[in-house]
């Protein structure tokens, strides 16, 4: 049987897909759930090679957005965290047609800092490669306390994402790796003006892996587009405020 990817909807109103960041899974978006299926009909993905998506690879950005658009809806607002606003751009690159609204959280169209460019040091990701290979739960356990460094409620945050990761199967160290390399390589800035949807750009203030003067690149890059800081969030504001996560994009996709 050949393994597809892992998809589980609920709720009514608009299609909605949410999208993961590396070394998480579906069950990130749990507690969202009440908040968001009386206005959205909420579909979410295991990515490939993660959680119950574990059997399935995908080495590039490419193809990770191609898999989602072979067996997502046919037209739908795309969310995505951290490396899963990076798919959801290249699905809104590849297929506009396919994503209606855009919605990206703590992400950058370039991760990895570089010269005047803000963003991880290469160092700290070529250390998570190194690191993988001798223990990648411990690897996963350390970028989830990166992820939620400098939030008043960072401890809590840490443990809800724990708690959702670690409710399915283990990630593939492949995967893993993969997502590093496009966290590390892909740059999609250029790109950006190509993008004609709707799009929303959510941002921490205390976000150590996005730092917040992206969202001031963004505005330049991306002048369509437009954005809102959480001042009091770091890199999951939608564990942190919750409420005011699914609020703004209510208002933006005028949910009713």
């Amino acid at each position: 049987m050949t393994a597809k990817l892992h998809w589980e909807t609920e709720g009514q109103g608009s299609d909605l897909v949410l999208i993961h960041g590396w070394g998480m899974n579906g069950a990130v978006w749990q507690a969202l759930l009440p908040m968001l299926t009386p206005h959205f009909r909420v579909h979410r993905v295991d990515l490939p090679g993660y959680g119950h998506s574990r059997d399935l690879g995908a080495k590039s950005l490419e193809e990770m957005a191609q898999l989602l658009l072979e067996s997502s809806p046919a037209s739908a607002i795309w969310l995505g965290w951290s490396l899963g606003g990076l798919v959801a751009k290249q699905a809104a690159l590849l297929a506009p047609e396919r994503v209606s609204q855009l919605v990206t959280v703590a992400s950058s169209p370039r991760f990895a800092a570089e010269h005047t460019w803000r963003g991880i040091q290469p160092k700290v990701l070529s250390d998570f490669q190194r690191q993988l290979s001798e223990d990648f739960q411990l690897t996963v356990e350390r970028f989830m306390a990166l992820q939620a460094m400098g939030s008043a409620t960072a401890r809590q945050d840490i443990k809800q994402l724990k708690q959702a990761v670690f409710s399915r199967p283990q990630p593939c160290p492949q995967a893993l790796a993969a997502g590093l390399d496009v966290l590390a390589g892909v740059d999609l800035r250029e790109q950006l003006g190509q993008i004609t949807q709707p799009w929303l750009r959510l941002y921490g203030r205390l976000d150590g892996l996005v730092p917040v003067k992206v969202a001031s690149a963004l505005d330049v890059l991306a002048p369509q587009s437009q954005r809102q800081i959480f001042a009091a969030a770091s890199h999951a504001p939608f564990i942190s405020h919750p409420e005011d996560f699914v609020r703004t994009v209510c208002e933006f996709v005028q949910a009713p």
